[in-house]
This record gives structure tokens, C-alpha cells and sequence, in this order.
């Protein structure tokens, strides 16, 4: 694999890891550490934020289908956060006592 493959694979892994966590900071995956669903929009904002970042500082050095990757997965992310915005906050969990 050469040079430039490489860093085409590991970009576009960049790219899912953010994604991942910003779902996962909307409540719309399970937290793999804590094995719950978590639900946090100003971490998921920052994550939305940060793939903004890559895009604009990346702007003109990215193959087409990275470029492609990019702003679909910005603007999915984008739309379920207006969509989670728009719902009351989940009531927290309550725990039952061991009888």
C-alpha cells in the first residue's frame, strides 16, 4: 500500500471516528465504555464542529470522494442534530433498589 493510500484510509477512519462520536453524543449510539446511551448535544455540537474545521482547513486538497465523504457525513450529522434539538431532554435514569 503506498503513501498516499495509507493516509486516504486513515482520513476517511478520521472522518467515521468523529461521526461515531458525535452519534453518539446525540444518544443515537450506544457508549461503548459505559455500555449506555448517553445523550450530550454540546459535545455532539464540538464534534460537528471539528469535521467543519477539517473541511474548511482541507479545502482544495482532497480527492473528490473525500470530499464527498466529508459533506455527506457533515450534513447527516447536521440534520440529526436539528432533529434531537428539537426533542425534550430524555428524563434521567432512575434505579431501583436490591429488595
Amino acid at each position: 500500500m503506498d503513501a498516499n493510500e495509507k493516509h486516504r484510509l486513515y482520513f476517511e477512519q478520521m472522518v467515521f471516528l468523529f461521526q461515531s462520536a458525535a452519534l453518539q453524543h446525540m444518544g443515537k449510539l450506544k457508549n461503548p465504555a459505559s455500555d449506555k446511551v448517553e445523550r450530550s448535544l454540546p459535545e455532539a455540537q464540538f464534534m460537528i464542529d471539528m469535521l467543519d474545521m477539517i473541511q474548511t482547513r482541507t479545502k482544495g486538497n482532497l480527492g473528490p470522494d473525500e470530499e464527498r465523504l466529508l459533506t455527506t457525513v457533515i450534513k447527516e450529522l447536521k440534520l440529526n442534530y436539528v432533529d434531537e434539538m428539537n426533542k425534550p431532554d430524555p428524563a434521567p435514569e432512575t434505579t431501583q433498589a436490591a429488595k
